[in-house]
């Protein structure tokens, strides 16, 4: 029986069950609950769980993205549900056979991650059944191989949800549709405002906006406000397409990652970009060519073409440019003395970028609150200094920048605004992070030095002194060759609330770290380890058997994400795996997080997860796998033995 402990009006110990409470106002509150929460309530007693069944029969909202559930698990807490109307999962554990549970009539909005077992199906299915869809978002459908999905089942969805206002396909449909495929976009519903698709190609994409007849995409998408897409090649023709079909259009987002350097008729120019922005109504703007496959650039777009940008931009708030290597300080410099607005600035790889674009920027009426700089090695501590005038700074990515130095954190200590500085690659000492304690660091929720070589123990020490109550969420102290245990210990000895630590690459970083971070209460009367929702240990000289040990439950209730080395032990690994399924353990070296990085804007300042605690697990799965987990170790401990015995 479950119960309270009370005292009395003697100051007496007193037993109160909660069988005492009605039942009905048990439920009532649990209605304001996550679906997390409502799962940690019912591992802790019989009345609980039964209330929980009762309200997870009829609760509105089933949102759980940190968590990849079974089948065995999905369908008894989703299926007696018919009130349902918004659905958020993580489906990475589930197939074709969850269809029937997943796609239902009575729902609003439907967001999936991690389809990569579902066919086009699922996609079908949905077109079928929820004809009341106002947002639909998918990812990485079919990439499982074997799956598929035909342009009937994208043909279900469009004619079937005519409703849909949001709509996200995240992953790539010129894998299963022919270039001529793009009008069937044109069977879009007209209440359609937000469209994202994974990948598309240009010539899909402008046969798209620039047909004619009944089944016009041009048309069909006229009232789309914001667009993003990843193409295989931005063009002059795609852009001016875009900017003379969607009339509408308030946020722009386009993406390429080319194979090789594109052709001169087939690329971007300076004709192109005064197309943008036709109707004057554009806030958002990124443009961005990745080097992810190739190093390519935007290579005949030169200042001209900024010098009409910017004649089209006046009115804009956010602006992201990538890959522009003919650009120089005069078109930048025009950008941002052209948009009085401006409230997010972002460069990616200008190679011809210097101090000069923000030598008068208190000129200016801008007010910063984002700025991303990313591998303009150009730059230098005088640019930052410029930058750092302006107070209002909540956002600071000098990622790749290798001549920022001490003096540019000097400037940036006093941005008491600051939430999220990223310095990967820069040139910084221990002396110049000490300058973050005079101001700036109660206000940091992110914090990234990777790959800062110059940095040793003594940096942490002196942040991490507990003078102070700190806001720090997040920690990239990865790549650091001179880093030891010392630098953890003095982390965990703060009790700062940390839920992503990455310390990836550290040579000198072993067991030690791992069992300080296990021992470290964040708050009091919780679990060892609790705030830690990341952690990534992945090529860490120093990480033996024993950190496995402490990597099992009780510690570290709410991790969700872990990188290691697979070849530590890779039985126990496995096991660990095996024993707790909702930890996604990563091995082979790939960055981690619910959706990696964000290439399109990585200045933004991430929402942080909360994290839901292993009374999940235990509600779903028990006591089963504890078993599994000692036999690997004991197993190994045997083949150490046994080696030592050879010796």
């Amino acid at each position: 029986m479950a119960t309270t402990v009370v005292l009395d009006a003697d100051g007496f110990d007193e037993e109160r069950s909660l069988d005492m409470l009605p039942a009905a106002l048990l439920e009532t509150i649990m209605t304001k609950l996550d679906v997390a929460s409502l799962c940690s309530l019912a591992s802790t007693c019989k009345t609980l769980k039964s209330c929980v069944s009762r309200v997870l029969t009829f609760t509105p909202n089933f949102h759980l993205f940190n968590v990849s559930l079974s089948m065995e698990t999905v369908r008894p807490l989703l299926f007696p549900n018919q009130q349902l109307s918004s659905l958020k999962l993580d489906c990475g554990r589930l197939g074709n056979s969850a269809i029937d549970v997943l796609a239902r009539p009575s729902l609003r909005e439907i967001s999936l991650h991690n389809c990569r077992d579902f066919s086009g199906d699922l996609i079908s299915e949905i077109g079928k059944k929820c004809k009341d869809l106002r947002l639909l978002c998918l990812g990485s459908v079919a990439e499982k191989v074997g799956r598929t999905v035909s342009r009937g089942a994208l043909e279900d969805l469009l004619n079937g949800c005519s409703h849909l206002e949001v709509l996200a396909l995240m992953f790539d449909l010129s894998l299963y549709l022919r270039p001529d495929d793009g009008r069937i976009f044109g069977l879009a519903s007209d209440k359609l405002t937000h469209l994202e698709l994974g990948h598309i190609s240009s010539r899909m994409m402008t046969q798209l906006l620039t047909s004619t007849g009944q089944d016009s995409g041009g048309r069909a998408l006229q009232n789309v406000q914001q667009l993003r897409l990843s193409v295989d090649c931005i063009t002059d023709a795609v852009v001016k397409a875009i900017s003379n079909s969607l009339s509408s259009l308030i946020d722009l987002d386009l993406r390429d990652a080319p194979l090789e350097d594109p052709r001169q008729l087939s690329d971007l120019t300076d004709f192109g970009l005064q197309e943008i922005n036709q109707n004057g109504k554009l806030k958002r703007l990124s443009l961005i060519r990745s080097q992810e496959f190739h190093s390519a650039y935007f290579r005949r777009v030169s200042d001209q073409g900024m010098l009409f940008l910017a004649g089209k931009c006046l009115g804009m708030e956010s602006i992201c440019l990538g890959g522009f290597c003919r650009v120089t300080d005069a078109g930048f410099k025009t950008i941002l003395h052209s948009c009085a607005s401006l409230s997010k600035f972002s460069v990616y790889h200008g190679p011809k970028l210097t101090d000069l674009v923000f030598h008068d920027v208190l000129a200016t009426a801008l007010s910063l609150s984002h700025v991303s700089l990313r591998r303009c090695h150009l730059l230098t501590d005088h640019a930052v200094r410029n930058l750092a005038s302006n107070l209002k700074l909540e956002s600071l990515d000098l990622r790749g920048c290798r001549n920022i130095r001490d003096e540019a954190l000097q400037a940036i200590s006093h941005l008491r605004k600051l939430k999220v500085l990223l310095l990967d690659g820069t040139d910084v000492s221990d002396i110049g992070l000490s300058y973050l304690k005079e101001g700036v660091w109660d206000s940091l929720v992110s914090l990234s030095v990777r790959g800062c070589r110059n940095l040793t123990d003594k940096f942490m020490t002196t942040l991490f002194d507990g003078s102070s109550k700190l806001a720090l969420r997040e920690l990239d102290v990865s790549n650091l060759p001179n880093l030891t245990d010392a630098a953890v210990f003095a982390l965990a000895k703060s009790g700062a609330p940390i839920t992503k630590l990455q310390l990836r690459e550290c040579r000198l970083i072993g067991d030690p770290s791992v069992m300080a971070l296990a021992s470290t209460r964040v708050y009091e009367d919780e679990c060892p380890g609790s705030s830690l929702c990341l952690l990534d240990l992945y090529d860490c000289g120093g990480i033996t058997q024993l950190s496995f040990k402490w990597l099992k439950k009780p510690f570290f209730p709410r991790l969700k994400w872990l990188g290691i080395t697979g070849s530590v032990n890779r039985d126990i690994v496995d096991a660990l795996a095996s024993r707790r399924p909702h930890l996604k353990v990563s091995c082979r070296g790939e960055e981690l997080g619910i959706d990696g990085e964000d290439d399109w804007d990585s200045a933004d300042i991430q929402q942080h997860m909360e994290a839901e605690e292993d009374q999940l697990e235990q509600w779903i799965l028990g006591d089963e796998g504890d078993v599994e987990m000692e036999d690997a170790e004991d197993e190994s401990d045997d083949e150490g033995s046994e080696e030592e015995e050879e010796e």
